[in-house]
């Protein structure tokens, strides 16, 4: 008879970051990380190919990933499909939603409390968004 997988043990086998995030991010990731091993195998490869899919329906905001407002790519490398993603690889915005608008991003800065941000331009509000981001993940895994 099969068992039903808990929460707990899905939660203790994806990143913590992910771990800490709603239950469907988690099975978002194991489902495209298990398709992606099954095609590639173990690896960097199968994790690059599983936060591709976790990108197109959250955006990492400080220490875990939140359900964007439209599902889609994050930024222009996540746009990219396989193999221009790897010949022609583009900067990242980290799980940042930098196709979002410039009122959502404000409003994931007052989330991390940035200050400054009702000035900031969007490329600013995502670079200062991906640094907290940093950082908020740093301290939750001390």
């Amino acid at each position: 008879m099969a068992t039903k997988t808990t929460t707990d043990e899905m939660r203790a086998a994806v990143p913590s970051t992910i771990a800490r995030s709603d239950a469907k991010a988690v099975r978002t990731w194991k489902k495209a990380h298990d398709s992606a091993v099954n095609s590639y195998g173990e690896g960097q490869r199968a994790h690059r190919a599983a936060f591709a899919a976790l990108k197109h329906t959250h955006e990492k905001v400080g220490d875990h990933w939140q359900p964007k407002p439209a599902k889609g790519p994050s930024d222009d490398q996540a746009a990219q499909r396989a193999p221009a993603s790897l010949r022609r690889p583009r900067p990242t915005s980290e799980g940042v939603n930098a196709k979002a608008s410039l009122t959502h991003l404000r409003g994931v800065a007052r989330e991390l409390d940035i200050p400054g941000r009702t000035r900031m331009a969007k490329d600013e509000l995502i670079a200062a968004i991906r640094k907290a981001n940093r950082r908020a993940t740093a301290a939750a895994r001390k």
